[in-house]
């Protein structure tokens, strides 16, 4: 997977930049004092516990935005599993320069690995079902692009990416809006034609407006597994059905043998710890 090269590139260099300026700030006052700049040694990535690397090439380019005549060597590809003691990049020339950004490289890297392998666990709860593990709106502020490409390395998919890209109708727009009914009637030319409407629902009787409002998916939100599996028999296939909230890896399996189209869970991105990785420098 690569995603240096895609036209979200710069956005990630962005990222990057406002990350190394975050920490480096006036200068690096240890590295400046402590070696002469001329050092020249290898460092190598190392896994201490296994994981699923992801944003390998975000790890490569800190280093390159830090120092472009740094030699970074990636080992492993986004998507593939890592095991404890298993080196996956080797980064060398002036360790002044691998010093500095170490970082901001591991910050970035550890973070989207840890996504990436609780999103793996999710995936792996909902074999032979046709469900998908989807992400949500809960990641960092300003690291969106990076945890859901991440969600994407573990094996799963994308819900919208933001407020802009999709039709979300939740409890508290029904509320404000006075009913499901009224909700989705004034999606109709307000809304592009192509975008597709999903609507929140909480039991089968909202399941019941929501299908007759004409959804286009409905949003099982926080049901038992019973109901769960009820809502897919009354839907019968005229919407696509996502179930969210009190998912855990679990709970995911009998979730997914209800029938339901979509599982989507913030634990994957809010919740997943960093991978444990170190960066160790051999002269």
């Amino acid at each position: 997977m690569e995603m240096m090269g895609s036209s979200q590139g710069e956005k990630i260099r962005q990222i990057i930049w406002a990350a190394l300026d975050e920490d480096i700030g006036s200068g690096d006052v240890t590295t400046d004092a402590v070696l002469t700049g001329e050092e020249i040694g290898l460092a190598r990535a190392v896994v201490k516990a296994e994981t699923v690397i992801a944003g390998i090439e975000v790890f490569r380019e800190v280093f390159l935005l830090r120092d472009p005549v740094l030699k970074v060597v990636l080992l492993k590809k986004d998507g593939e599993p890592a095991g404890a003691g298993e080196v996956v990049a080797e980064v060398s020339g002036k360790l002044a320069s691998i010093l500095t950004a170490e970082r901001v490289a591991l910050n970035l890297f550890q973070r989207m690995c840890g996504i990436a392998a609780l999103t793996r666990r999710y995936v792996e709860g909902t074999k032979g079902t046709k469900a998908r593990i989807l992400d949500t709106r809960k990641t960092v502020p300003g690291l969106r692009i990076l945890d859901k490409y991440a969600v994407r390395a573990g094996g799963g998919f994308n819900h919208r990416f933001g407020l802009y890209d999709g039709v979300l109708i939740k409890d508290n727009h029904i509320s404000a809006a006075g009913g499901i009914t009224k909700a989705i009637g004034r999606i109709t030319g307000r809304a592009p034609m192509m975008v597709r409407v999903e609507v929140e629902v909480r039991n089968l009787e909202e399941v019941r407006e929501a299908l007759s409002a004409g959804a286009h998916v409905i949003m099982l939100d926080n049901m038992v597994t019973e109901d769960m599996r009820k809502a897919v028999a009354l839907i019968e296939g005229r919407a696509l059905v996502e179930a969210s909230g009190n998912v855990t890896v679990e709970r995911v399996k009998e979730i997914a043998e209800t029938g339901v189209d979509f599982i989507s869970t913030g634990a994957i991105t809010h919740s997943a710890a960093a991978a444990d990785i170190s960066l160790k420098i051999n002269l």
